[in-house]
């Protein structure tokens, strides 16, 4: 795939031949500090935690190196030079790479597991060895040479295997124009999903906070007054779609979360599931202090252990888009936390019972409200998943580009 117009021949270049090497530092995470400094640091941790692949030295966060841990010596990052991961444990990411941009009046060092390189040939412009060094023809030599078992890595010597495909200086900056570009367009969208969930959160914490509650004087109510509990086993195995709980995703299948089944291999006991039911996961991680309850969206019918407790909402008395909205909330954890047996936190599971679960205290507001709220919540939720899906086309739009545009 290229640009029209461009017919020249590329020239296929050893990248121990296009690049010099420097030698990095060590610095550890406590030799360095965000709030000032001479020098600044690339730490190998920020190439795999989502620095761009060009990075603008100027606009983008880098520690400072503490003054007591300046190296002795030291090669400062000049622009177009280039920077990579020299381990992880994916394959997919070691020799992951970063160029740098912007560097005038700013002092920055490649750290600890870098390899930093520079273009000794002037065979290239700035931008081009980025997304050269980012693309698969590229990758899949890394991979095939990257060294270890639990660890992957790679050093300078790694460089005397592996080639580069190098056009016209011209068309070199066409495509490093076209990819940063886009690279621009994925920032911005993930911004904006980011702000739309942040808006979400807001208006959550607003509708279903004490404040909100009193001032509309929303009823009070017993989860068990508007919710029935699902008992029904799964006794003539009608369902082999094992589900779990993923906190971030709702009810999800347990092989596509985790890539294996973890459940017994008789199904039987395990609860049965309809679309629209709903779980409370007892377990607690993160900023799931007090466990999490969704509801079965993505199909038809599931199984689901018995460790967990499933309910469906009672029709015409509680609008289930609402009850989502409301456990997303988490306003019920205060009730949950007075219900938990004190203590009780045994192989990571809450100690709450079901008597008490479906005795927790909830406040509602009438029906024709309850409908409102939730309409409202789902134009912005959509509008979230319409833009997780944006957000995935223009990254396979890249990783298209970055299969397709190299050599």
């Amino acid at each position: 795939m290229r640009f029209p117009g461009f017919t020249d021949k590329w020239k296929r270049i050893k990248v121990s031949e296009l690049l010099d090497f420097y030698s990095t530092n060590s610095l550890s995470w406590d030799m360095l500090n965000y709030d000032g400094g001479e020098i600044k640091n690339l730490h190998y941790g920020l190439i795999h935690s989502g620095l761009p692949t060009l990075v603008d030295v100027s606009k983008d966060s880098f520690p400072f190196v503490n003054e007591a841990s300046t190296p002795k010596k030291y090669t400062l990052c000049k622009e177009g030079d280039v920077a990579f991961a020299d381990a992880s444990e994916d394959t997919n990411e070691v020799g992951k790479v970063v160029e740098f941009l912007n560097t005038n009046g700013e002092n920055i060092i490649s750290g600890l597991h870098t390899i930093h390189g520079r273009d000794k040939s002037d065979m290239t412009v700035t931008g081009f060895k980025g997304y050269a060094f980012s693309s698969m023809p590229f990758h899949h030599q890394i991979r095939r040479i990257a060294q270890g078992t639990k660890i992957y890595s790679i050093s300078t010597k790694t460089f005397d295997e592996v080639y580069i495909g190098v056009p016209t200086k011209d068309e070199q900056a066409k495509i490093a124009r076209l990819l940063q570009l886009l690279d621009e367009r994925i920032a911005t969208q993930n911004k904006i999903i980011e702000d739309l969930k942040k808006l979400k959160s807001a208006i959550m914490a607003i509708t279903f906070g004490k404040s909100n509650v009193t001032k509309n004087q929303w009823r009070e109510v017993r989860l068990g007054n508007i919710c029935e509990r699902v008992t029904r086993r799964n006794s003539n195995n009608i369902s082999n779609l094992i589900l779990t709980i993923a906190a971030q995703y709702g009810l999800v299948s347990q092989i596509d979360f985790f890539n294996k089944s973890v459940a017994s291999a008789d199904l039987s006991n395990y609860y049965l599931l309809d679309k629209g039911d709903f779980a409370y996961n007892k377990s607690y991680s993160g900023e799931y202090t007090w466990g999490a309850v969704k509801r079965l969206d993505l199909y038809p019918q599931g199984v689901l252990s018995p460790l967990y407790i499933c309910f469906r909402p009672m029709e015409g008395i509680i609008d289930s888009d609402f009850l989502v909205y409301l456990f997303e909330s988490k306003c019920w954890y205060r009730e949950v936390s007075e219900i938990c047996v004190e203590g009780a936190r045994n192989h990571g599971l809450l100690n709450v019972s079901v008597v008490d679960f479906f005795n927790m205290k909830l406040h509602l507001p009438d029906l024709s409200e309850q409908k409102r709220i939730a309409e409202m919540m789902n134009a912005i939720s959509d509008k979230i998943e319409h833009s997780n899906r944006l957000y995935a086309l223009y990254n396979n739009q890249k990783t298209y580009l970055l299969s397709n545009m190299f050599i």
